[in-house]
Order: structure tokens, then sequence, then C-alpha cells
């Protein structure tokens, strides 16, 4: 992504969040190294979305600690705001359906040039600050692998003309023009198919292997990430081959059929959706009152 991104090593110790509605989530723990693919695993409405804010700096904690790289939450939430970003968060970064794809980038070069980047940088001469920002961009869209040339109208095509997975790559793009150490990313399969998935996940682990720690949420992990519940543990997360952090309970109810299950999925999106519009509305409540 235009040079080294060195990720931040994430600790979590006894984490709880209350909200307007309780508790949102309690009694989180686990610990990933620099460079990990964290993943919040669990049915919505868990508080998935809230603890993936809560550790990029976003909402203010109620109990426990965390370690972000060198600062400690929630005593140091602005520092692990500037080594952090957001991508595909449901009220909170939003993709505007009116604006291209080529203004999506540009507004968000614009800002991170203006409020992410130092004082000297804002001094340099217009082509060689010209210069940087394209860098910036084809190296983000490149670690997020969109292909503008792909798109039906280039860089022109409107957000509301792209399909599910290229909203989401744009989305990380987006992100990733600021080289944080710690990328977050909500509901990275909701409403994909199993081969969308497939391609997510590989997505997501190539932006670590370039060195970028990076937070996903989600209904059900792949192997070989680190898996945190958001469902009380009386030991640390882990990856999978070591211990796994179940987010569901074995219940005495017959398995379900493939055909009752397809029958299910149209009904389950929909109150999918609407509970994490609950769940990021809470978030957005507690993160300004934070």
């Amino acid at each position: 992504m235009g040079g080294t991104v060195t990720g931040v090593g994430v600790t979590a110790q006894g984490l709880g969040l209350e909200g307007p509605r309780g508790w949102a989530f309690r009694g989180v723990s686990f610990d990933a190294e620099p460079g990990s693919l964290i993943t919040i695993e669990g049915p919505s409405g868990t508080g998935r979305t809230c603890l993936l804010l809560a550790l990029t700096g976003r909402m203010k904690l109620s109990e426990g600690a965390a370690t972000v790289g060198d600062a400690v939450l929630p005593k140091r939430m602005a520092a692990v705001r500037r080594v952090s970003a957001l991508a595909h968060v449901p009220g909170v970064t939003d993709l505007d359906p009116a604006l291209t794809v080529a203004e999506h980038l540009h507004e968000r070069a614009l800002l991170q040039r203006r409020f992410g980047d130092s004082l000297r940088g804002l001094l340099r001469p217009r082509a060689e600050r010209r210069t940087e920002q394209k860098r910036r961009i084809d190296a983000a869209l490149t670690a997020a692998g969109v292909d503008l040339d792909a798109l039906p109208k280039g860089p022109r095509t409107a957000v509301r003309d792209l399909e599910r997975m290229e909203a989401l790559r744009l989305s990380i793009a987006l992100a990733l023009i600021g080289r944080p150490r710690l990328l977050g990313v909500d509901d990275t399969d909701l409403k994909l198919s199993d081969a969308e998935r497939t391609e997510v996940w590989a997505l997501l682990k190539s932006i670590t292997e370039a060195g970028t720690t990076v937070m996903a949420v989600c209904r059900e992990a792949p192997d070989g990430t680190v898996e945190v519940s958001t469902q009380a543990t009386d030991q640390p997360s882990s990856t999978r081959e070591t211990a796994r952090a179940s987010v569901s309970q074995e219940t005495d109810e017959p398995q379900q059929t493939e055909e009752s299950q397809e029958a299910k999925e149209p009904q389950e999106a929909e109150e999918s959706r609407e509970t994490d519009g609950k769940e990021a509305a809470d978030a957005l409540a507690e993160a300004r009152r934070a």
C-alpha cells in the first residue's frame, strides 16, 4: 500500500460496554499479535458492532481494559482513532449512492490530507501533493482489489450501480487510503454467497499479509483467525486451531434440511438488517456520549 504498514497488536481483558438497552457485551478477553486477522463472530444483536467500535476508539468501554499498539483503552481513545480506520459500518461509513466512485475516492483523499496528515504535508507544493494523493488512491484500490476499468462506467460509476461485493471493496479501499495500522470491517458476510464470502476472507487475509491488523465482524469465522465472542468466556479467544470461542449453544432441536434453511434466509436477512440498524444506532448514541 505504498509503503510498509506495521499492524498493531490488540489485547483485551474483561471488556464490557453498557448502553441504553443494557449490556451490549461483557466479559470479552483475547490476545492478538500485530498483523492478525481478528474475527468478532456471532449472530446479529450480540454487540459485535459495538465491540468493533470500542476497539477502534469510537466508543467508550464501561469496564475492562484493552491495549491497541501502545495505547490503552478507554483512556487513550484518540490515539487509537489515529491508527485505525473503519469500513462497511452501517450508520458510520455509509457510501453516498448518488456519488461516483471517483468522487468518493477524491473526497476521502482530501479529508485524509487535511485532517490525517502532518502539517508539513499540507505545506508541500501542490504538484507533489497531487502525486502523493494519486499514489495513495492507487495503492488502496490495489490492496482492496478494486478494478476501476471493470466497473460499468469506470471511475464515473455511481455507488448505486455497484454490486454488493464492489461496494464492500470500495469501502475497504476508502479506509485504506489513510494507511491504518488497524482496519475494522463490519458485516463482512451479510447477504453474500459462499463464493463471495471466500473472496472477502481472501481479501482480508491479503491485507494482513501486507502488515495491517484487521478486525472483522462476521456470523461465522473461517479457519486460522483470532476468534472473539461477545459472549462471556473463561479464557481468551485464540486461533481456531487452539481454542474456538463458540457463539452458539447446542440444542435438542432436529437439524434443519437445506430446503428449510433456504426458505428462512430472506427472513433472516431482513431481521439481520433491522437488528444491525438498532445496534449501530445504539453505538452512535454511546459514541456521542463518550
